[in-house]
């Protein structure tokens, strides 16, 4: 054993020579600087562009397929599995492009420190981490830009891939309060605008800003992610195989002639606009709320999820919660095996446009939708009607939210003692767990709707004596109108096959995203064994790590 440990311990730095930290301050920093925590860097786009960072680039543009990746800035400084810290400052508007590393490396906030930049843009570039970033225009001069963070695949340059955005505040303005409707369509910018594949955007917080997060990337994972007043659409997917997860989209403002929504997706196909397919989007535990304040001004009507100009193929739909005063709660119009299953759709008032409803209807051209099941659904109306293609049961209509609902006026949702939607579901195609995780059932069957009553939300009774007529509503008075507006200049080929041979920090399976035999977003359906040398090697690597200062040994 001794020997083994003598080996181990020889051979340790040579698995942390891989990970090294530098620094950025442009307070205190130097353009002259190493980088090192007492020599900080001055300026993090400096580093950039002096060639600091070892990655590689296309041997020759344009890029096209089969082009190799060749070393760019071999020897810098900066390498695969570096960590570079910023400290707090303003640090201008950053640009990477033709950056494609041979691993993953981290740009983030050190903890506590603000910071701050006026735009990102993550150009044709491969295995990158931006974590903590603040990113607001008004932070420095300059025209307004069109999209705060960019994540952009480039006809010329080349695709990009394998990038995480996390934990970052991304804002028009801090207070959007004084506004008028101008001031809204003068001043606010786009959230995040993703292409690309296998992208991950995770814990942002958007705020007044125009559209939220579109993507335009396959096989990617947009999580936990919130978006808090908005002038466009929320959320936007149009890639194929992408899970927008447990994202919060709240407080739409009505300053133009968009019709704003909630979530929305169309296909484009080589006859344009609704000519071709979206695939394997899962839409789970998402909040879309039109309002928090009635008296919000410059409240309009929002659609929930509205995906007007499908097909839309392989759509999973569930545990959603949808308030919107609006006809549109969640309409696929052009559906083919999907399913929408234990989403709760609340209209809060009375007033048109409304009520909100579910609805799988025909593609606009009449193409009839097939395959689909609408299930354990909790609606203030149903506008699906059973039939050739579409299962359609376990669904009940709110007739009175104060009966099925703990604090409806409060947007409470979690199902109250004797709530008609007790137990009342079906567990055929049902999610395992609600919208809060809590596993299903809990009672003596699945409860309908997004959430599963437990003991924790008072009371331990579950006998709901529970009336299961739906009573649906299956009225067919359908505004189909998507009025879609769309940048024609959208370039969706992102199924580019390229040998990463990385790691990419991700919660998501990546593989051949040139397949379409199944989603990139998986989860993990276990964990490795932890054995004595893992710990062994976990207990070391923190000890050694705590010795380190910065930078390589």
């Amino acid at each position: 054993m001794k020997y083994f440990i003598l080996t181990f311990w020889l051979l340790l730095p040579a698995f942390v020579a891989n990970a090294a930290d530098y620094y950025v301050d442009p307070a205190h920093g130097s353009p002259s600087g190493d980088g090192s925590i007492v020599s900080p860097w001055k300026s993090l786009q400096q580093v950039v562009d002096s060639g600091l960072i070892e990655s590689r680039e296309w041997e020759s543009l344009p890029y096209e397929p089969g082009k190799k990746l060749v070393d760019k800035n071999p020897g810098a400084p900066v390498k695969a599995g570096d960590t570079i810290w910023l400290r707090t400052g303003y640090y201008g508007e950053l640009n990477i492009t033709n950056y494609y590393n041979k691993g993953l490396i981290i740009i983030a906030a050190i903890q506590g420190a603000d910071a701050r930049f006026r735009k990102v843009l993550i150009r044709s570039s491969s295995n990158w981490t931006l974590r903590g970033l603040h990113v607001d225009p008004e932070f420095g001069n300059g025209d307004k830009p069109g999209t705060l963070v960019d994540l952009d695949y480039h006809n010329f340059r080349g695709p990009i891939h394998d990038i995480t955005i996390e934990d970052c505040v991304i804002e028009s303005t801090g207070d959007s309060s004084s506004w008028s409707k101008q001031d809204w369509n003068d001043l606010s910018c786009n959230g995040i605008t993703v292409d690309g594949t296998n992208m991950t955007i995770r814990g942002n917080i958007l705020r007044n800003v125009n559209f939220g997060i579109s993507v335009n990337a396959s096989h990617s994972l947009i999580d936990h992610n919130t978006i808090e007043n908005f002038a466009g659409d929320g959320m936007r997917g149009l890639g194929d195989y992408t899970v927008f997860q447990f994202n919060i989209v709240k407080n739409c403002y009505d300053v133009n002639d968009n019709h704003d929504d909630g979530f929305q997706s169309w296909s484009v196909g080589k006859d344009g606009v609704g000519t071709g397919e979206v695939k394997g989007i899962v839409l789970r535990g998402n909040m879309i709320i039109n309002y928090e304040d009635p008296k919000q001004p410059l409240r309009g009507p929002l659609q929930g999820i509205g995906c007007f100009d499908g097909m839309f193929v392989d759509w999973v739909v569930e545990n959603n919660i949808i308030i919107v005063d609006h006809y549109h709660g969640i309409t696929l119009l052009g559906a083919g095996n999907c399913r929408i299953v234990n989403n709760t759709v609340l209209d809060p008032d009375d007033q048109s446009p409304g009520p909100a409803w579910i609805m799988i209807g025909d593609h606009k051209n009449g193409t009839p939708s097939t395959g689909c099941i609408v299930r354990n659904n909790l609606v203030s109306k149903m506008n699906t009607q059973a039939g050739d293609g579409v299962e359609v049961d376990h669904n009940m209509v709110i007739d009175d939210p104060d009966k099925f609902f703990i604090d409806p006026g409060n947007y409470d949702l979690h199902l109250k003692k004797g709530s008609p939607a007790i137990d009342s579901g079906s567990p055929d195609s049902a999610p395992s767990e609600d919208i809060e995780g809590i596993t299903r059932p809990q009672g003596d069957g699945y409860d309908i709707g997004a959430y599963e009553y437990h003991a924790s939300n008072g009371d331990t009774d579950t006998d709901s004596d529970t009336d299961t007529d739906s009573d649906t509503d299956t009225d067919s008075d359908t505004d189909t109108d998507s009025d879609t507006d769309i940048d024609s200049d959208i370039d969706n080929d992102s199924d580019i096959d390229i040998d990463t041979d990385n790691d990419t920090d991700t919660d998501i399976n990546t593989h051949d995203t040139t397949s379409d035999a199944g989603c990139g977003c998986a989860w993990s359906g276990g964990k490795a064994p932890v054995t004595s040398m893992t710990l062994i090697l976990v207990f070391a690597l923190t000890a050694y790590a705590g010795r380190r200062k910065n930078g390589r040994q």
